[in-house]
Order: structure tokens, then C-alpha cells, then sequence
């Protein structure tokens, strides 16, 4: 049975999370999420990238030969990953060079090469569309809530502005460990909300 438009949607921001749940895209999350602002506009562009490659490929997928598919869908994402590259040179250019190398590498995560060939290649423009767009606000709200945490734990401060004072935070936080210690404790309240959903439908069943 088709799952529902809204279903497709919000499958990508709760229940299968790219980051929280699949543990998809781990090189960008733990890179470019030292400040809330870094992150967010790494998972815009993810989001841009996926959005994209997904209605391309959903519009051509009976057209690409099989022998050559998978040569077709790295050219078709690169093609949006240099849009998306080009544009935020153009007018951000500060975001540009702190994101660096990582602009180019949203070619070879898996979360948009996945996508492609698990979703956008066996269904409809507007269910892949829709798979694009909700798995790439998922990707984009992780990676934000990781960077603000992070920002705000180790200076301070949140999308730039000063929370509290910075001698309470911890450099740590910012650094390369903080990365892997501020996403272990948000996969732990994720599980921790989903065993007590799972505990609570039980309950209820008894």
C-alpha cells in the first residue's frame, strides 16, 4: 500500500532521522557543526542538493540506461552540488570558506546517494520530492540543534550572539571529541524518547 504524501514527508525528520536514527552523512554532522550557523548551512545545502537530485532523477529514471545508472546519478548530484557551491561563493562568501572542502563532498554522502537509488529511482516526482525535502529538513534540523549545542557549550554563545558569559564554556565542545560527545548524548535522548513511546503503547495494549 503507497504511503501518504505527509507520511513520506515526515519520515525523514522523526522516524528515520539521517542523522539521529540511519547515521547517515557522519563526515559533514561531526565536521561542520562546531557553530550553529555552519551546520544549518551545511544541511541547506544538503537539503538543496537532495531536493534537487531527487526530482531529476524521479523525471529520468526510466530513461538511464541500467548499465550506466549510477554514473548518471553522481553526474546529476555533482551538477547540483557545483549550483549550490557556486551560489554560496557568490554571496556568502564567509560561509563559503568556513564549510571548505566539505561543499564538494555532499557529491559522495551517502544520505543523497541513498536516497536516489533506494526512493527517487522507484517512485513518483512528487513522492520523491517530498522524500528530498523531508529527509533534507531532517538532515538540516540534526545539524543545526548539534551546532547550536556545541556553540553554546563551548563559547557561550548561539547563531553568533552571547547566551551566557564565555569563561563558562567549555573549549572541548568545539573541538574535534565534542563533536562525537554532544551527538552521542542526542542519539541517547532520541532512543531514550522512542523505548519510552514503544514502553507506553505496551502499557496501553495490557
Amino acid at each position: 500500500m503507497k504511503q501518504s504524501g505527509v507520511k513520506v514527508f515526515l519520515n525523514g525528520i522523526f522516524k528515520e532521522n539521517p542523522v539521529l536514527v540511519l547515521f547517515l552523512g557522519m563526515c559533514p554532522t561531526l565536521a561542520t557543526t562546531s557553530t550553529a550557523l555552519t551546520g544549518m548551512s551545511m544541511g541547506l545545502a544538503t537539503l538543496f542538493v537532495l531536493f534537487a537530485s531527487n526530482v531529476v532523477i524521479s523525471i529520468l529514471k526510466n530513461l538511464i540506461p541500467e548499465r550506466i545508472t549510477m554514473t548518471a546519478y553522481v553526474m546529476i548530484i555533482s551538477t547540483f552540488v557545483t549550483v549550490a557551491e557556486m551560489l554560496i561563493h557568490a554571496y556568502y562568501p564567509a560561509m563559503y570558506v568556513s564549510l571548505g572542502i566539505f561543499l564538494p563532498l555532499i557529491v559522495v554522502n551517502c544520505l543523497i546517494l541513498g536516497r536516489v537509488q533506494v526512493f527517487a529511482s522507484k517512485n513518483s516526482v512528487f513522492y520523491s520530492a517530498l522524500d528530498g525535502l523531508g529527509m533534507g529538513l531532517g538532515f538540516t534540523f540534526a545539524l543545526t540543534v548539534l551546532g547550536t549545542l556545541r556553540e553554546l557549550l563551548g563559547t557561550g554563545k548561539a547563531f553568533g550572539n552571547t547566551v551566557f558569559p564565555e569563561h563558562y564554556g567549555a573549549l572541548i565542545f568545539v573541538l574535534a571529541p565534542g563533536a562525537f560527545i554532544t551527538l552521542g548524548y542526542l542519539i541517547a535522548v532520541v532512543n531514550s524518547a522512542k523505548l519510552r513511546k514503544t514502553e507506553d503503547i505496551e502499557d496501553n495494549i495490557d
